[in-house]
C-alpha cells in the first residue's frame, strides 16, 4: 500500500509520521515545501506538486484547513483520482462532506470523510478514535492502513456522519469541560486544589456515562420514566449549586441556565420525568 498525505500542518505531519512509523511508503506534499523536510529525513518522498503526489499513491489522505482548500488542491488533478481512494480528514460541515463525496464519486474515486478525535500527539495511539463515513468498500479495503493512525470507527455509508458526530462530540467535550471548570472553581474557592478535585471528577464521569446509556433508549422511544431521579429532584439540587456558587462570588451563568431549562420542563408538568426529558427543550430551541 502506498499513501500520500496532502497538507503538513501539525496534524498532517503527525498523520504522515504515523504512516512512516508503520513502514508504509509515504509521499507528502505541502504548499510550503519546507514543511516536508523533517518527514523526508524520516524516509518520506517529497512531491513537487499535487499532481505528483496523487500519481504516487492509491490512498490519498488530505488534511488542510477548509473544504475550499481541499477543492483548490485537488480540482486541477481531479482527472487522476479515478480508481484511487480519497480520505478527507479536514474539519467541516456534514453538508460540505456530502458535496465533496459526490464530487469525488463523479471523478471515479472512493471517498471517506473523517474526523480526528485527538490532538496530534495522540495520532498512532489505538486508544484514540478516528471516525469515518462514506464508501463501505473503501473503508473495508483500507481499514488496516487507517488503523495506523488510531482506532478507525466506521459510522456507515452517509459521508456526512463523521463530521456530524465530530461536531456533536466537540459540544459534549466543551460542556463537560465547562462543568468541570465550574466545579474546580467552586471547590477551589474553599481551598481545594484542582489536582485534588479532578480525580474524583473523572471517576464521577464513569457514572455519568452510565446515565447516558440509560437515557439513550428513553430518547429514542420518547418515553422518560423518572425511575432513577426525577426532574423535581434535579431542580432542588440545582438550587444548591446556584446558592453555593453565588456565595463564593462565581459566575452563575452555567448553573442558572441548567435551572432555567429544568424549571420550564417542571412547569409544563414533567417534574416526574427523567433528566432525558430535557431533550425536548433542546429540540424545541429552548421553548419547551
Amino acid at each position: 500500500m502506498t499513501v500520500t498525505v496532502l497538507g503538513l500542518g501539525r496534524m498532517g505531519s503527525a498523520l504522515a509520521g504515523a504512516f512512516l512509523a508503520a513502514g508504509l511508503p509515504t509521499t507528502v506534499w505541502n504548499r510550503s515545501a519546507a514543511r516536508a523536510d523533517a518527514l523526508v529525513e524520516r524516509g518520506a518522498v517529497r512531491a513537487a506538486s499535487p499532481r505528483e503526489a496523487v500519481e504516487a499513491s492509491e490512498l490519498i489522505v488530505v488534511c488542510v484547513t477548509t473544504y475550499d482548500d481541499v477543492h483548490a488542491v485537488l480540482e486541477p488533478v481531479a482527472g487522476l483520482l479515478a480508481g484511487r481512494t480519497l480520505v478527507n480528514l479536514t474539519s467541516g460541515s456534514p453538508e460540505a462532506a456530502r458535496e465533496t463525496a459526490a464530487w469525488a464519486a463523479g471523478h471515479g474515486a472512493g471517498y471517506l470523510d473523517g474526523a480526528i478525535m485527538t490532538t496530534p500527539p495522540g495520532i498512532g495511539n489505538p486508544a484514540y478514535m478516528l471516525l469515518y463515513s462514506g464508501s463501505p468498500a473503501a473503508f473495508a479495503a483500507h481499514r488496516a492502513v487507517l488503523a495506523e493512525l488510531g482506532d478507525p470507527v466506521d459510522l456507515g455509508a452517509d459521508p456526512g456522519l463523521a463530521s456530524l458526530y465530530d461536531t456533536a462530540l466537540l459540544g459534549l467535550m466543551w460542556s463537560a469541560l465547562s462543568g468541570w471548570l465550574h466545579g474546580t472553581a467552586l471547590t477551589g474557592a474553599d481551598k481545594v486544589d484542582a489536582t485534588a478535585f479532578t480525580p474524583v471528577a473523572v471517576r464521577w464521569l464513569t457514572a455519568v456515562g452510565g446515565f447516558m446509556s440509560t437515557y439513550a433508549p428513553q430518547i429514542d422511544e420518547g418515553h422518560y420514566p423518572g425511575d432513577d431521579a426525577t426532574l423535581d429532584i434535579h431542580l432542588a439540587t440545582m438550587d444548591h449549586l446556584l446558592h453555593a456558587s453565588e456565595e463564593r462570588g462565581l459566575d452563575v451563568g452555567l448553573p442558572a441556565l441548567l435551572k432555567r431549562v429544568t424549571e420550564r420542563a417542571v412547569a409544563d408538568g414533567h417534574g416526574g420525568d427523567s433528566y432525558a426529558r430535557l431533550i425536548e427543550a433542546v429540540r424545541d430551541g429552548g421553548r419547551a
